[in-house]
C-alpha cells in the first residue's frame, strides 16, 4: 500500500483545508465503495484490490459483478461511466476515486478519508491474505508430483544463491542447511511425500560436495609447495659455483658493455673496467646465494 500513501500524500496538497459542514462519514464511505468496493458481498478482498495493494491480486471478473452503486443515490456515488476512466493500478485508483469523491460529498477532506477508509481497506487486505493462504493450501492439497519432479525442483531452490549456493558455501552449518531444505519444502507444492528421501539425496551432496572441495584445496596446497621446492632447488644449484653470478656478468658484458668484457688474459685497461663494472652489477647474487646456503 506504500504506492498508494505516496499517491495520496500528493493528493493531499490540493484538499480543502476549511469546510462549509460536517462531513458525512456514511456518504463518504459509500462513494468510496463504489470505486474501492465493487462486488464485495463476494470477494472480501475488493476495497484491497482495487484500491490498496497488487500484491492482493487481480480482482475477480464475471458477468455477476455488481457495482457497489446498485440501489444507491448518484448523489454520492461514482457512476459506471465514469468507472471507466478510473486506473487499473490501486493507489492511482484510490487517489482517483478520493479527489471525485471530496468533490461530491461536502464537508469532507482528505484526512477524513484517511481517518475512515484506510482500516476499512486494511481490513480488506487482511482477508485478502487469509484467501491468498486457503487458495495456496488448496492447490497444495491438489497437486501430484513425481518424486523425481519434487527432487528438480527443491534442489534448484536450495542451491539458489541466496540460499546454499550450488558449492554449498552459504550451508556450511547444519542449521542453515535444515531451514533452506525447510523453506524450498514449503515452497514446493505436492512434494511432502517426498521430503524425508529429498533430504538424506541433498545432504549427500552436501557431503560429497565438501568432501570434494577439500580434495581441490589440498591438491592445490600440494602443488604450491612442489613448486616453492622446485624454485629453491633450482636457485642453489645456480649458486654452486658461482655459476648464476657468471652467467649474469656474461649476459651484461654481452648486451650493455662495447668491449664486450674481454678477458682479463688479455688485460687492456678499457675492458678491466668494464668486467669490474658487470661484476659490480651482478654482486647481489652474492648476498642471495649466501642466504640459501
Amino acid at each position: 500500500m506504500k504506492t498508494r500513501t505516496l499517491l495520496f500524500s500528493g493528493l493531499m496538497l490540493f484538499a480543502p483545508t476549511f469546510v462549509y459542514g460536517a462531513c458525512s462519514v456514511a456518504n463518504l464511505t459509500r462513494c468510496l465503495d463504489s470505486v474501492c468496493a465493487i462486488n464485495i458481498g463476494a470477494n472480501p478482498a475488493a476495497r484491497c484490490q482495487y484500491c490498496g495493494s497488487k500484491s492482493a491480486g487481480e480482482p475477480t471478473k464475471s458477468t455477476a459483478m455488481k457495482s457497489i452503486t446498485a440501489g444507491a443515490s448518484a448523489k454520492y456515488t461514482i457512476s459506471d461511466k465514469e468507472l471507466k476512466k478510473a486506473p487499473s493500478d490501486p493507489g492511482e485508483r484510490y487517489v482517483w476515486g478520493t479527489k471525485l469523491c471530496l468533490e461530491k460529498v461536502s464537508g469532507c477532506t482528505a484526512d477524513d478519508v484517511t481517518d475512515n477508509y484506510d482500516s476499512l481497506i486494511e481490513q480488506s487486505c487482511t482477508a485478502a491474505g487469509i484467501s491468498a493462504e486457503m487458495a495456496s493450501l488448496s492447490k497444495k492439497v491438489n497437486t501430484v508430483k513425481t518424486q523425481s519432479a519434487c527432487t528438480t525442483e527443491i534442489s534448484a531452490c536450495v542451491i539458489e544463491e541466496k540460499r546454499c549456493n550450488a558449492d554449498y558455501k552459504n550451508c556450511e552449518s547444519d542449521s542453515d542447511f535444515d531451514k533452506y531444505l525447510s523453506e524450498c519444502g514449503v515452497m514446493s507444492n505436492g512434494c511432502d511425500e517426498f521430503l524425508s528421501n529429498i533430504r538424506k539425496t541433498l545432504t549427500d551432496t552436501r557431503k560429497t560436495m565438501y568432501a570434494t572441495a577439500n580434495q581441490i584445496v589440498q591438491k592445490i596446497i600440494a602443488a604450491y609447495q612442489s613448486a616453492r621446492k622446485q624454485k629453491l632447488t633450482n636457485a642453489q644449484n645456480a649458486c654452486k659455483n658461482n655459476k648464476a653470478k657468471t652467467d649474469c656478468i656474461n649476459r651484461v658484458c654481452q648486451n650493455n658493455m662495447s668491449g664486450k668484457c674481454a678477458t682479463l688474459k688479455t688485460v687492456k685497461d678499457g675492458e678491466k673496467v668494464e668486467w669490474n663494472a658487470a661484476e659490480e652489477l651482478c654482486k647481489f647474487y652474492d648476498t642471495a646465494c649466501a642466504k640459501l646456503k
